[in-house]
């Protein structure tokens, strides 16, 4: 198929999706005389279900209400592929963003508390320093 490499072959191309679904059924109302011609003069390419022979016999042969009937169906199927893509992708992007933001998160706290020790080292340390050369003067004296 496409050689693009975001290609992704689990998404299905306009035409597998067209060639997978039965053409609407013609409303008894809609079938107009100037219809009957084009039925008529199948060629040997429309006789074969190619995407193309497809597309030329619902060109000649559809009303607007058919063309409306085959987009909702269309929609409604393609819709239902991609969803499970769409899902992976938006469960994707989400941990990729709440992880990026648990990991700033992290590093930020990690630094406030990296720096609130070595405060209270500093003065446990200070305070202990105090209280030995107060306990070493005390001696002296």
């Amino acid at each position: 198929m496409n050689q693009d490499p975001a290609f992704d072959a689990s998404i299905p191309v306009l035409t597998e999706v067209v060639a997978d679904s039965p053409a609407p059924a013609a409303p008894v109302a809609a079938a107009a005389p100037a219809a009957a011609p084009a039925a008529t003069a199948a060629t040997d390419d429309d006789t074969a279900d190619t995407p193309e022979a497809l597309e030329r016999r619902a060109a000649d042969r559809w009303s607007g209400e058919q063309w409306s009937v085959m987009e909702r169906r269309l929609t409604e199927r393609v819709l239902q592929q991609l969803q499970g893509r769409i899902d992976f992708v938006l469960e994707q992007r989400l941990r990729d963003g709440i992880a990026e933001a648990v990991d700033k998160a992290m590093a930020g706290f990690s630094a406030e508390i990296r720096t609130s020790l070595h405060e209270s080292l500093g003065q446990a340390v200070s305070r202990a320093v105090s209280q030995e050369i107060a306990h070493l003067q005390t001696l002296g004296k």
